[in-house]
């Protein structure tokens, strides 16, 4: 019995350093990695006050990034622009970006585009890609696709798979040039060759749908995985779809589930949506109808169609999840029928029409009253994330 004892204790105790060693280990190697931030950013510094223009500009990025110092945009516009001065691209789109964003100084679209086009003009891909992004939308500028596949095309034949995968979306949709899939291709096969995420899903796309390439189900698949795996979410939903229909793969609702819900989590609408008709149905999942009407919720609440309309029926029939409401139900059926197509549209417009016979007028006013307001919260919503794209 002493012997087991001499042998149990200290084991004991080595478990006990064992699993708080375990715990701590985040910790410490948090902790190491701060520390080498903090000295990058010494070293970097040093150089930068001895007029170093690339150690200037990767301070600015540090500060930007608050990686080995403190988060501080006037700081990365102060380092930015000394870089900037004395012409180093990575300065000069540094402080663009700033204009752009409005952080650490004034946002100023148009001045913005005066330092991109410096970094452009003197042949940086990145200078050309965000350049040509700013005609794109117009921001700073007039809008011109015409000079964004210009600019676009510069960034692109230099290798910038950023680029590359706009110069493909301008040919896809015949934008500043003539449609042309092959050519599309031809450009975000490059993107997606370097590991572009977007330029993998749209192969993806493209093999799905037989655009510009044979129809090809299995390669689909494999192109929408490697974007998937990066955390593409157009991608994961897509990866998704395939699973629960058996394009390109043996049918898993349970694998389909999942990349539903990766994707779902990042906020994609059509993934959420998918989601919840999988805890509706109960396939690949438990069928469970509160996490049904939460992602119904999380979709509707972006405008998808098909979520608003089987969120409507669930508040029509009190479903497990949500209570009976034919407010609620007529307010977001109406909303999916004013943008949905084809059956769904069908289907949406009979529901409504049989909640508004079982409504009062009072009713049907306070479920029109709040379906316009929910109109205006997303014109309103969608208005401020157009002024926030690049």
């Amino acid at each position: 019995m002493t012997s087991f004892r001499k042998i149990a204790v200290p084991a004991a105790c080595v478990l006990v350093i064992c699993g708080a060693a375990l715990l701590l280990w985040p910790v410490y190697k948090q902790k190491a990695i701060e520390r080498k931030l903090a000295e990058a950013a010494r070293v970097c510094r040093v150089r930068a006050e001895q007029g170093d223009a690339d150690a200037q500009s990767r301070l600015g990025n540090m500060y930007c990034d608050g990686k080995g110092v403190p988060r501080d945009y006037a700081e990365a516009v102060r380092w930015f622009r000394k870089a900037a001065d004395q012409g180093d691209a990575g300065g000069q789109r540094g402080i663009a970006s700033l204009y752009y964003h409005g952080k650490g100084v004034p946002q100023d679209h148009a001045e913005a585009v005066r330092w991109y086009r410096t970094a452009a003009d003197q042949g940086d891909a990145k200078g050309q890609y965000y350049l040509g992004s700013m005609y794109y939308y117009g921001k700073g500028v007039t809008q011109d696709f015409t000079e964004a596949v210009r600019w676009y095309r510069k960034a692109a034949e230099q290798g910038d798979a950023m680029a590359q995968n706009g110069l493909g979306y301008m040919f896809v949709y015949g934008q500043g040039v003539p449609q042309d899939d092959a050519e599309a291709i031809r450009w975000y096969r490059k993107a997606a060759e370097q590991g572009d995420a977007m330029a993998q899903s749209y192969f993806g796309y493209a093999y799905a749908e037989g655009k510009g390439v044979p129809l090809d189900w299995p390669e689909s698949v494999r192109w929408y995985r490697k974007a998937a795996e990066q955390g593409d979410a157009k991608a994961q939903y897509a990866l998704g779809y395939m699973y629960r229909h058996g394009r390109g793969v043996e049918m898993d609702y349970a694998e389909a589930a999942g990349w539903y819900r990766k994707a779902a989590e990042q906020g994609y609408a059509m993934a959420q949506s998918e989601l919840g008709y999988t805890y509706e149905a109960g396939k690949g999942v438990m069928q469970n109808y509160s996490q049904a009407a939460r992602w119904y919720r999380q979709a509707a609440d972006q405008g998808d169609a098909m979520a608003q309309c089987y969120l409507g029926d669930f508040y029509a029939c009190g479903r497990k999840g949500v209570p009976l409401d034919l407010v609620q139900a007529h307010m977001w059926t109406s909303l999916g029928a004013s943008h949905a197509n084809g059956e769904l549209k069908e289907t949406c417009a009979k529901s409504l029409a049989l909640y508004t016979k079982m409504m009062t007028p009072d009713q049907i006013a306070d479920a029109e009253l709040r379906a316009n307001e929910w109109k205006r919260r997303a014109q309103s919503t969608a208005a401020t994330r157009g002024n926030s794209e690049r």
